[in-house]
Formats: C-alpha cells, sequence, structure tokens
C-alpha cells in the first residue's frame, strides 16, 4: 500500500496528537509531534530566561538549540540536546506560552525546516495548527479534526482530574476558548482549515473512534 504523508490540523484539545499517534502504531507510519516540538523550544526559553520580546536572543537560541524526537510505541520522547524533556514540556506554565512563542516567525522557520525534513519519503503522520496550510501544503491527505470548547474541556477536566490538580471545567474551558483565538488570530501562520482538507468533528468520539475515522480515511486516499 502506498505510504502517504498525512497532515492532520486543529484546535488545542481535539485529541490530534493521540489519535496520530495511534493510526501511526496501526499503519506502521512515523509519527511526528509538532506540537511538543514548539512546546521544547519554549521550555528551552523559559530555562534560559529568554524573553519572548528579546528577538535577538530567540534568534541566536533557534541557531543552536538541538530538538530530537524519538518515537517509542506508545509515545514520542522529546530530547533538547541531551536531556529529555518529555514530561516537562507537559506542565501548564508551557501550555500557557507556547502559542505566543509558537507565533514567532524565527520560531517556526527554524522548527518548519526540520518537520519537512523529517516528513520527506512518506509514511509519516504529523498534527499541529498549519501543518496542511503551511509545513507541508502538498501533503497527500490533509484532515482539520476539530471538537466542540464544551467537548474538549470536558476531557481536559478529566485529565486534570485523574492527575489531582484542582483546575475547575469553567476555567479549563475559558483558557481553550482563549488558546483558538490566540491561534486563529496570530500573524504568523495562523490556524485554518486548508481549502483541500477533510473536515472531522470527533465531538462525540472517542479515541479509537476518531482514529478508525482517520485510519478510513488514509485508506480510501490510498485507493
Amino acid at each position: 500500500m502506498e505510504r502517504l504523508t498525512v497532515a492532520i490540523d486543529g484546535p488545542a484539545g481535539a485529541g490530534k496528537s493521540s489519535a496520530a499517534r495511534l493510526v501511526a502504531k496501526r499503519l506502521g507510519y512515523l509519527y511526528i509531534d509538532t506540537g511538543a516540538m514548539y512546546r521544547a523550544f519554549t521550555w528551552a526559553m523559559l530555562q534560559e530566561k529568554i524573553d519572548i520580546g528579546d528577538a535577538e536572543a530567540v534568534r541566536a537560541l533557534t541557531e543552536r538549540i538541538d530538538i530530537r524526537l524519538e518515537p517509542l510505541e506508545d509515545k514520542c520522547r522529546v530530547f533538547v540536546g541531551e536531556r529529555e524533556v518529555t514530561d516537562a514540556i507537559r506542565t501548564q506554565d508551557i501550555s500557557s506560552r507556547v502559542s505566543s512563542v509558537s507565533a514567532l516567525a524565527v520560531v517556526r522557520e527554524k522548527l518548519v525546516q526540520l518537520q519537512r525534513n523529517m516528513a520527506e519519503g512518506g509514511g509519516v503522520i504529523l498534527d499541529g495548527r498549519d501543518i496542511g496550510t503551511v509545513v507541508l501544503p502538498k501533503a497527500d491527505l490533509k484532515i482539520f479534526l476539530t471538537a466542540s470548547v464544551e467537548s474538549r474541556a470536558r476531557r481536559r477536566y478529566l485529565e486534570v482530574q485523574a492527575k489531582g490538580g484542582t483546575e475547575t471545567l469553567e476555567d479549563i474551558a475559558a483558557s481553550i476558548a482563549s488558546r483558538d483565538d490566540m491561534d486563529s488570530h496570530r500573524a504568523v501562520s495562523p490556524l485554518r482549515q486548508a481549502d483541500d482538507a477533510i473536515l472531522l468533528d470527533n465531538s462525540e468520539l472517542n479515541l479509537e473512534e476518531t482514529a478508525d475515522a482517520i485510519t478510513d480515511l488514509i485508506q480510501q486516499r490510498c485507493r
């Protein structure tokens, strides 16, 4: 079967990464966690105490940073240099900052090139905000995965509760809505559905059902 380049875009909390990872495992594709790469860059900025408004320092970091992904069966390990940051980049502090960092043109230029290099040859699935519109505009299959704010907030709330967190459902919903607005209106590579992307709303689907729908779309495109 032909091995495609698959681009999955959509808002925060739609389950893009989890679904993409599961589909990649099923089909023997390489899953490239682009969101983790931006989180890793954000983490590095915080570690080095670089202000987002310090353009010179940010550019200098893009020139020396080494971000590496190591796919495992159940997740993607993330490294900055030799330090693993897989868990460190998933904090609320990173989540609240990553959208602003990823809107910086110099950061996107650096990471987009890394992502394009990794996607050469096909048999890959990438997810993010601008994969089908900017990173891989000629991807074999583009999917825009979305869900209602209420649905995404409910999922996140259950995750927070399972980890003993104290965020309320209302606070999470407000944060998601704010993130949507920021991602959709940023000057560089805003979140939008590519003209040739297939819309998939998974508000009423669980992870397995979402992965089934994406797998079906890939198989249909191969045929």
